[in-house]
């Protein structure tokens, strides 16, 4: 803390949209009931923070001023009241905030709801650990919540070298399923270092590959991460009568026709309704349990960018993350 009081903490804030993040003292935060106080050791960054930055994601619900930072990892350094699962000097990770009214992870410490957390795995830095939350729940709550993956199914991910993307291809894998991703070649190698089949999207056509791989009757579920034009095919790919279309980005208007034609379902996903209306957290802190055990057996990695960045160099992470050349999670250390 930077204050000898201990009253005050060194945090991160955005005080207008699409303006630089200024480094200020704020108030030490307490502990609650079903809180414990963390000391943050990584934040780290998704493509919503950086939308959120610029004043591109209402459905966010930010209020300015906020410190940002959806995930983190750090340490236990004090609990509150009715608290049993987390003890002082515990490895913890989470998807804790910077939506809505809540603190993000670009500060020091933070009060969280025991909810949205779970023991860090052992194997795992705290930099691989602040990058899970959010992908590999939004990944979880696709595959499993709402499509029930599992083994003898064939699978198509839409972007499977991306962040939801990569965690998703795992997960499936881990379960059982026969795994397809789509991605560019110079993803080739990534996504068949997984054990999934590639598809290069822009060499092979959607009826080529369904042919090639489900003799023309459709994948069993299809995971789309990137929207647009890509949700429109993943409808005209699902297997008639049983296949499931889940995505991430179904915000724009789409025909639900084909879908229709072929008997199947879609399911959407929106991870930060939790944190917004205060419901269901739980329910991730479950997911991530999952997580720590799937990441402990060795069957979940994540790619890390390989440049490292410290607290001061925060609006660099972001500006890298906008101008699309990162390779990998991005992750600030704050300690």
């Amino acid at each position: 803390m930077t204050s000898s009081a201990n009253t005050t903490m060194r945090a991160y804030r955005l005080e207008n949209f699409a303006t630089p993040i200024r480094a200020t003292d704020i108030t030490l935060p307490t502990p609650g009931p079903r809180e414990v106080l963390v000391r943050i050791h990584a934040s780290g960054l998704n493509p919503l923070d950086t939308k959120i930055r610029a004043g591109k994601a209402a459905h966010a619900q930010i209020q300015l001023p906020a410190v940002l930072g959806l995930d983190m990892a750090g340490v236990v350094v004090a609990v509150g009241d009715e608290v049993s699962e987390f003890s002082a000097g515990d490895a913890v990770y989470g998807l804790i905030g910077g939506v809505g009214k809540e603190q993000g992870s670009q500060a020091e410490f933070a009060a969280v709801d025991v909810a949205l957390l779970a023991h860090q795995p052992g194997n795992i830095s705290m930099r691989e650990a602040a990058a899970l939350p959010l992908i590999f729940i939004t990944a979880w709550e696709g595959l499993v919540d709402h499509a029930n993956v599992h083994a003898g199914q064939k699978v198509l991910i839409h972007g499977g070298a991306g962040g939801v993307g990569h965690i998703a291809v795992q997960i499936a894998l881990a379960l059982g399923a026969d795994v397809y991703a789509t991605g560019s070649a110079s993803q080739r190698d990534l996504i068949t270092s997984y054990g999934a089949t590639f598809i290069d999207y822009q060499t092979t056509s959607v009826e080529q590959y369904v042919d090639q791989y489900t003799a023309g009757e459709g994948f069993d579920i299809v995971y789309d991460t990137v929207g647009g034009t890509t949700l429109d095919a993943s409808f005209a790919v699902a297997r008639r009568y049983r296949g499931h279309v889940i995505s991430i980005l179904g915000w724009g208007n789409h025909s639900l026709a084909p879908l229709s034609f072929r008997s199947a379902s879609y399911s959407g996903v929106f991870t930060l309704w939790p944190l917004l209306s205060g419901k269901d957290r739980a329910h991730q802190g479950e997911i991530l349990r999952h997580a720590s055990r799937l990441t402990g057996e060795g069957k979940i990695r994540v790619e890390l960018d390989p440049r490292r960045f410290q607290p001061e160099q925060i609006d660099a992470a972001y500006d890298l993350m906008e101008a699309g050349t990162t390779r990998g999670k991005v992750v600030v250390e704050f300690v």
